[in-house]
């Protein structure tokens, strides 16, 4: 990669990053995951989507670590969980969503509920089948409440941060193009 390539790389992946951030920090407060969720799944698409697989990652696994540091994040414990779950929705919708065919439509649907669907999985069963029980040994309200924000809406919010990308990827993409050419 030459110089100009890697400092464009490492610009456009710490404005993911500071975006992400910036927009955890923003929306915590208001009191709602799914908002908040929401566009974290967001620039997680938009960040492997426009900047690369390796961006992608590096803004999957820095973003919990970012939000916990700021308190908007969970438990320590269940930050690596959260690295994975991140992970699994980026590379699936790298894998899925990233071949330019004329089949974009199917394309870009399947990356929305695949990787919702994976990351959910993850998730799942890494928080709320092994993490509660059996790493926290967490029970009763306490369980509930992490069970609960690790199970469903975690599916939902993915699904919606998928879908928003999916509409506004090829409007970002000219945008950015047009910037640059």
């Amino acid at each position: 990669m030459t110089q100009k390539k890697e400092t464009l790389w490492i610009t456009q992946t710490a404005v993911c990053i500071a975006l992400l951030v910036g927009l955890q920090a923003a929306t915590a407060p208001l009191g709602s995951t799914i908002l908040t969720g929401s566009i974290v799944n967001y620039l997680l698409v938009v960040s492997v989507m426009l900047c690369g697989v390796r961006s992608g990652c590096i803004v999957a696994v820095v973003s919990p670590i970012v939000a916990k540091l700021f308190g908007i994040g969970p438990l320590w414990a269940l930050v690596p969980f959260i690295m994975a779950g991140n992970l699994v929705l980026v590379l699936l919708w790298s894998l899925i969503a990233k071949n330019e065919s004329s089949r974009k439509f199917f394309r870009g649907a399947a990356a929305v509920v695949l990787s919702a669907v994976g990351k959910f999985l993850v998730l799942y069963f890494g928080i709320v089948k092994l993490a509660v029980p059996y790493i926290l040994k967490l029970k009763g309200t306490k369980a509930n409440v992490i069970s609960m924000m690790f199970s469903y809406p975690q599916l939902l919010t993915a699904v919606i941060g998928g879908i928003v990308a999916a509409l506004t990827l090829p409007l970002l993409k000219k945008a950015i193009h047009t910037h640059t050419a």
